[in-house]
C-alpha cells in the first residue's frame, strides 16, 4: 500500500481574520483534507494488494469520533455560558436589597445596623469601634446573646463621630478569662449585579464589591 505524506497547507497571515479559528470551520477543513488523502490513497493503491474495506471503515470511524468530540466540546462551552447567565439571574432580585457581610461601613451620620455573633457561654459583651486608621474610637456594652445591634455613633458627650469608614469587633467575656474576639457584620444595600470571569458580583451602594458566598443574610432595604 502506498503511503501518503500529510498535506502541507500554508499558514494564514498573522493579521488575517479567518473563519478557520472556529471549531466548525476547523472541522470542515480537516474533513476536506481527509477526503483528499483518501482519494489519493485509492488512486495509488497497489492493484495486487488492494486496501481492505475494513481499513476504510476504521479510518472513517476514527474521524467520526474526532468530529463528535469537537461537537461535544462546543456544546459544553455553550451550556457553560448559559449556566453562568442563569447563576446571575438567580441573584437579580438582590438589587435594591440589603445584604449582611463583614466589612467596613461608610458612616454618614445615620445609625448603622450591625449583627454580632457571640458564643452561647458569653456573660457580657462589648462592641469595639475602630476608624479607618485602625485606632479604637469607641467601646460599648452590647447584649451577651448577640444578634442585631444598632450603632448610633454617639460619643460620651452625645455627639456623633466624624463621618468616614469604621470597622467593628465583638468581645465576649466570661468570668475572669480573656475575652474572645468575633466578627461583626454590617448591612449594606446592593445597587448592581454584575458577572465577571469568576461568577456573579454584588456591587454595593458604597462602591465595594462582594461575592454572593460572602453574604450571610439578605433582607429588604429599610428593614
Amino acid at each position: 500500500m502506498t503511503e501518503i505524506a500529510p498535506t502541507q497547507t500554508p499558514s494564514p497571515a498573522p493579521n488575517a481574520q479567518s473563519g478557520a479559528d472556529t471549531p466548525g470551520a476547523a472541522l470542515t477543513s480537516d474533513f476536506e483534507t481527509f477526503l483528499k488523502m483518501l482519494t489519493v490513497q485509492l488512486k495509488n493503491q497497489d492493484p495486487l494488494n488492494l486496501i481492505e474495506s475494513h481499513d476504510y471503515a476504521v479510518q472513517l470511524a476514527t474521524f467520526s469520533g474526532v468530529e463528535q468530540q469537537v461537537r461535544t466540546n462546543t456544546l459544553l462551552e455553550s451550556l457553560s455560558s448559559q449556566m453562568g447567565g442563569s447563576t446571575l439571574a438567580q441573584y437579580a432580585d438582590w438589587a435594591g436589597r440589603e445584604v449582611r457581610a463583614p466589612g467596613a461601613v461608610a458612616y454618614d451620620g445615620a445609625p448603622v445596623a450591625l449583627h454580632a455573633e457571640l458564643p452561647a457561654w458569653a456573660e457580657t459583651a462589648e462592641l469595639v469601634v475602630r476608624d479607618a486608621t485602625g485606632a479604637e474610637v469607641q467601646r460599648l456594652a452590647i447584649p451577651a446573646e448577640g444578634g442585631a445591634v444598632t450603632w448610633t455613633s454617639l460619643d460620651g458627650g452625645g455627639l456623633p463621630l466624624p463621618g468616614g469608614a469604621y470597622t467593628f469587633e465583638s468581645l465576649a467575656y466570661r468570668g475572669g478569662a480573656d475575652p474572645q474576639s468575633g466578627a461583626v457584620e454590617i448591612y449594606r444595600r446592593v445597587s448592581e449585579i454584575r458577572q465577571d470571569g469568576s461568577g456573579p458580583l454584588l456591587i454595593l451602594a458604597d462602591g465595594t464589591a462582594l461575592r454572593p458566598g460572602e453574604v450571610t443574610a439578605p433582607r429588604e432595604a429599610g428593614f
